[in-house]
């Protein structure tokens, strides 16, 4: 099974340590390990072996780290430097484990109450999970099994899908966007500061990246970013525009995100 279900499924089933996983060749530089819904089926088990770490249980180690190892195999046998994880929006057992495996943490919002309750769900959440995995580290048996730090650093947030008018946000948009600002920093910085900048100066904001509509869909069809969308693809005329205009955006928040991290060019 050439996804991430695949690499885990020996632990899962008890018959084995992790596997290798099936690298999916995008470019040179970028390789995919698939996800999979399958992956449901892995949550009892992460959500077992969480309390049995403090019980210093082996087994419970290699399946909480499990995600992190498959993901460390993946980028020495692709000579990657950088890891990204794209996880769903909820606070299960599965994405504990993925983000646990996280040296830092971005967060996509969108312009609605559903990603304020996000923010004031998620950021005391993750300090839990920090403090939770470095009590459980110290308790590992296994001397030779290496195990993710935890830092789960955040790095700021996007402000996702916001239409513009005159290049700013309607008015019905900015409404939440206006609230982002003090929720990330109460909620995920615990800092309860009355001072906060608006979103457009917001250190916090990584970028706000607008709605681009139909090139959505016609990049789905395509197979490819939006930002690698060709006349022959259906962008034409104000398409192709906005096309370079996507590409300017994502190489500005990915040069960005870079910086933030510490990364390399």
């Amino acid at each position: 099974m050439a996804t991430i279900y695949g690499a885990v499924e020996p632990i899962k089933r008890g018959i084995g340590d992790i596997r290798d996983p099936l690298l999916e060749p995008i470019n040179e530089n970028l390789v995919l390990i698939p996800g999979d819904m399958g992956l449901s089926d892995f949550e009892d088990d992460l959500s077992q072996v969480w309390p049995k770490c403090l019980d210093r249980d082996e087994r419970a180690f290699r399946v909480i780290s499990a995600f992190w190892r498959v993901l460390q195999l993946g980028a020495a046998s692709h000579d990657a430097h950088v890891v990204l994880m794209d996880l769903g929006p909820n606070l299960g057992a599965i994405n504990r484990a993925a983000l646990i495996s996280a040296d830092h943490v971005v967060m996509p919002l969108g312009p609605d109450l559903y990603s304020i309750q996000g923010l004031r769900n998620l950021g005391p959440r993750l300090r839990t999970w920090r403090t939770e995995w470095s009590e459980r580290k110290l308790k590992n048996p296994a001397k030779s099994l290496i195990l993710p730090s935890g830092e789960m650093n955040p790095l700021g947030y996007i402000v996702m899908q916001h239409s513009e008018r005159e290049k700013y946000p309607v008015k019905s948009y900015h409404k939440w966007i206006a609230r982002i600002p003090s929720a990330y920093r109460k909620y995920v910085l615990d800092d309860s500061s009355k001072r906060i900048a608006p979103v457009e100066t917001d250190k916090n904001c990584l970028a706000m990246v607008k709605h681009y509509r139909s090139l959505m869909p016609m990049a789905q069809e395509a197979g490819k970013p939006i930002f690698s969308l060709r006349p022959g693809d259906g962008a034409l005329g104000s398409h192709f525009a906005t096309v370079k205009d996507a590409y300017r955006d994502f190489k500005q928040l990915a040069l960005d995100l870079m910086s933030r991290a510490k990364i390399e060019k």
